[in-house]
């Protein structure tokens, strides 16, 4: 990812996907197997691709702007990809501008070797690294806070490459999961909080890292474990060694990775995605009823907390807006005419289903509403005599600074705004929202299983599970200059 975050979509009025990684050692057509595992993972990230192997003493890599597809289903170009380790990497950009010099996997010449690396997630005191490291005379290639872990592995007075990227771990903060491959060894490791996912599988001997299950089913592989937060995985010739560069601290994986990051068919800490959105569409049905007669979801993402609800409240699920998958993105929208057709670009009422009917609509989130209230529009001039609105999570009222690309705090419509001002805004005849509580139990599962972390919830709460050195810095300058105006 890169820093600082400044390019959130409004558009899409939604909180962006993060990255995917996914990396495999011991497999005769390792790159191959990568674009297959990177394709499943195209959700976390569709602004940039990239596939690194290395074969007979030599890396290659690929890097492109644009999708999987559009770059790694040629077979000349996979079988320039040579040898039995690979890794890969989906890019989602939260700023740093989607330009190629961004687009992962990294590489350096380091001492005691190459080093490639992939990473999905954020440094929170990535920038005060760097300007460390620039005012010591490094000279950095990428905005991407992923270079500045290279950097540091690259300053480390340790002798093997591995070595120098556990050193360079222990100065970073933040979230991250990263796949890294040098001459002889892949390496998977996870933040100490295990806020970004990163799990093993394995397949036909061969060993694979990557952000979600869905990229193991996606080739056949088999689910060894979860990377455990704080852990180093090591593979290599003489088999796996685990190390940890982090003492073991109670984890806080993502509570976004259940809401929407994660596909539904993926597990994630154990816990099934798709299970855990019906759940937190039944507790919604519980917290928030409406008298409606149908229940329609925000495609695709409110989905399965949808089916949930209707479940619960015994009333038809279906299917009210229509979603087009086949609409390219479009970053600059001259005039507000253009930009109010951006929704219907993207979703199109079904009056069959929503003509003279009571709906309730649910979405996973509502970040700033711009979107949300369009849609509520476009579904009355359906022909919907009601329109209630339910969102599958809390009240967003605070930013993310781990990976996920979502405005500041000003822009968040929960933020400013209390529940029924929002309802006005949203024009909506009711609007409701899962509790904290309610989320907890529907990721914990019925059996509200005490083993289960607590999750990253700072979106919510407040509660970041870090120190944010980056955005205090920030912050401290600011008031510097402000204070800096008020004595000139």
């Amino acid at each position: 990812m890169s820093f600082p975050c400044l390019a959130y979509d409004a558009e899409s009025d939604r909180a962006r996907e993060e990255c995917g990684v996914f990396g495999v050692r011991g497999a005769a057509e390792a790159a191959v197997l990568t674009a297959f595992g990177l394709h499943a993972l195209q959700h976390r990230g569709q602004e940039a691709c990239g596939i690194t192997s290395y074969n007979a003493g030599r890396f290659h890599s690929e890097r492109h702007l644009g999708l999987v597809g559009e770059h790694f289903t040629d077979p000349a170009t996979l079988k320039a990809l040579a040898g039995d380790m690979a890794m890969g990497h989906v890019r989602y950009s939260t700023s740093g501008g989607a330009v190629l010099r961004n687009v992962q996997p990294l590489y350096a010449d380091v001492r005691g070797g190459g080093v490639a690396l992939a990473h999905n997630g954020n440094l929170t005191n990535a920038r005060a690294l760097r300007d460390d490291l620039v005012a010591g005379g490094a000279i950095f290639q990428s905005t991407s806070d992923t270079e500045v872990i290279l950097q540091l592995a690259a300053r480390s007075k340790k002798t093997k490459s591995v070595d120098r990227l556990i050193q360079a771990l222990t100065q970073i903060e933040g979230a991250f999961a990263l796949v890294g491959l040098t001459n002889d060894k892949m390496i998977g490791a996870r933040d100490p909080l295990g806020i970004r996912p990163l799990v093993m599988g394995e397949l036909d001997g061969a060993v694979i890292f990557t952000s979600e299950t869905c990229a193991l089913d996606m080739i056949g592989a088999r689910f060894l474990r979860e990377v455990e937060p704080g852990e180093v995985v090591i593979v290599s010739d003489e088999g796996i060694e685990t190390r940890r560069y982090a003492p073991r601290t109670p984890a806080r994986p993502c509570a976004f990775e259940y809401i929407y990051f994660a596909r539904p068919d993926s597990i994630i800490n154990g816990v099934s995605v798709y299970e855990a959105r019906k759940r937190m569409g039944r507790r919604l049905a519980e917290e928030t009823p409406a008298d409606i007669d149908v229940v329609v979801p925000v495609p695709d993402s409110g989905m399965a907390a949808a089916l949930g609800f209707a479940e619960a409240i015994g009333k038809p699920f279906d299917l009210g807006i229509i979603r087009s998958h086949f609409v390219g993105r479009t970053f600059i929208q001259p005039t507000q005419a253009k930009r109010d057709l951006g929704v219907r670009r993207k979703h199109a009422a079904n009056p069959a289903v929503l003509k003279g009917k009571r709906v309730l609509l649910i979405d996973d989130s509502i970040v700033r509403g711009t979107t949300s209230k369009k849609i509520v529009r476009m579904v009355r001039e359906a022909g919907a005599t009601e329109v209630h609105f339910r969102s599958a999570c809390p009240p967003i009222t605070h930013p993310d600074f781990y990976g996920i690309d979502m405005p500041m705090r000003e822009e968040l419509m929960a933020a400013s705004h209390n529940p029924e001002r929002m309802r006005a805004m949203l024009e909506c005849d009711t609007l409701g929202f899962l509790s904290v509580e309610g989320l907890y139990w529907a990721v914990r599962g019925e059996a509200r299983d005490p083993e289960r972390p607590q999750l990253a919830d700072h979106y919510f709460t407040g509660e970041y599970p870090t120190r944010l050195v980056d955005r205090d810095q920030a912050r401290s300058n600011k008031d510097e200059q402000l204070s800096l105006l008020v004595d000139a």
